[in-house]
């Protein structure tokens, strides 16, 4: 596992906003610290945790799987793989993937690439298929798709075929030499929330871990982020929906031995796990909590036991601006995750408007100094995993209100990779 470099100390904040800017008609933010530009100017930090929005059934749609969809008609030639359908139908998640890059196209305001929309219908196969019809097409560079299988199926091909690839998926084990994860990932989520624990003083924490694959992966990582910060982990109690009650009463058993109690447990999950909390005599305000950034969402910010409850997560302004444009112009919300098909595309646009043939090698994609898109800062390590600046939240009485701000920029000393 890489370290995080989201430490205390380790952060430059930067002294004010980095300013909107448009160079050479593209709409853009800069590269963090080198001014080049690389997403969609004016959006600034979002945050995740919210379920897919409903898309409106007029919102445009890609044209048949077998010929795909292109957008624009600039030199530079990106597929966009996404699973525009499913077996029962269209794929609401899919479809605002699809707007969102067409919108980031959209507002590039220039004409340096074309995009191939390709549907994978959702399975590796058709992921396969879309990715070989993407190259044959001449895809420079390939965008998604977002299922793990899927990934591993688009990476083989453009592996095979020297195309670098920009994913959804949050499986770190799908990541590689020039198969990039733009999506939120646990391990950052976790780092940021023990760090900043650790430098409010707690020392001695226990973790409520859900048997699941999330919980897997965050057990991990807040094993390693709680022995580097030097805080003792008292107990990792582990459940299921029929065992919680009795996990949380071996935590509440720990009485004053604990100062914090992790908990990276799902949204749909917290409402049952606050009147377990709360009958075992735990809440926000005798134990500081901690979770990740599935927790911005309302129906966990109303819980009574997780008030004063601590999450990391990406801040709010970037994903609401982008939402309003996305529904002026389609008359729907977009899901949550389409600002990475949005990121993904105004990065692919400003770096073929300013980078030349080497707009997409790995030094380019690798740039130290980051990106800044509609969630904040992000780079990409060389291992194909990804950085963000989040920001540290406390829910206040049925809101999230941050208490620690997301760093503008990547200081220059931090962690090696």
């Amino acid at each position: 596992m890489i370290r995080s470099p989201f430490k205390q100390g380790r952060w430059r904040e930067a002294s004010k906003s980095l300013r909107d800017c448009c160079a050479g008609g593209i709409r853009a933010l800069w590269v963090i610290g080198l001014f080049l530009p690389v997403a969609a100017c004016g959006s600034i930090n979002g945050m995740l945790g919210h379920g897919p929005g409903e898309v409106a059934a007029s919102a445009p749609q890609a044209a048949p799987p077998d010929q795909g969809e292109q957008i624009g008609s600039g030199p530079a030639r990106v597929a966009l793989i996404v699973p525009l359908t499913q077996a029962s139908g269209p794929s609401v998640v899919g479809t605002s993937l699809r707007n969102a890059a067409e919108l980031a196209y959209l507002e590039a305001g220039g004409n340096d690439v074309t995009l191939l929309v390709k549907d994978d219908h959702s399975n590796p196969d058709g992921a396969r298929a879309a990715a070989q019809a993407a190259i044959s097409d001449g895809a420079e560079l390939v965008i998604g798709p977002l299922f793990a299988s899927s990934v591993r199926e688009v990476g083989k091909v453009a592996r095979a075929a020297g195309k670098p690839v920009i994913a959804f998926s949050t499986d770190t084990s799908t990541a590689g030499q020039d198969l990039f994860l733009l999506s939120f990932l646990i391990e950052n989520y976790v780092d940021r929330i023990v760090d900043f624990a650790a430098s409010k003083g707690k020392k001695s924490i226990a973790a409520l871990i859900p048997e699941n694959d999330y919980g897997r992966v965050a057990e991990t990582e807040f094993q390693q982020a709680a022995a580097r910060d030097n805080i003792r982990i008292m107990s990792i109690e582990h459940y299921q929906p029929r065992t919680m009650s009795e996990a949380v009463q071996k935590v509440a058993a720990l009485h004053d031995q604990i100062d914090s109690l992790f908990i990276p447990e799902q949204a749909d999950a917290m409402q049952a796990m606050s009147q377990t909390l709360a009958s075992a005599g735990i809440n926000g305000k005798q134990l500081q909590i901690l979770g990740t950034g599935l927790w911005n969402d309302a129906r966990v910010l109303r819980l009574p036991a997780l008030q004063g409850a601590w999450f990391a997560a990406p801040e709010n302004g970037g994903f609401n601006a982008f939402a309003e444009r996305y529904r002026a112009k389609y008359h729907a919300d977009p899901t949550r995750i389409a600002t990475l098909a949005y990121d993904a595309v105004s990065l692919a646009a400003a770096l073929a408007h300013t980078q030349g043939s080497q707009r997409y090698s790995q030094n380019v994609l690798t740039n130290r100094s980051g990106f800044n898109g509609a969630d904040g800062v992000f780079r990409f390590r060389p291992d194909g995993t990804n950085e963000r600046g989040l920001s540290v939240l406390q829910i206040n009485d049925g809101a999230a209100v941050p208490i620690s701000q997301a760093p503008h920029s990547f200081s220059a000393t931090a962690s090696a990779f």
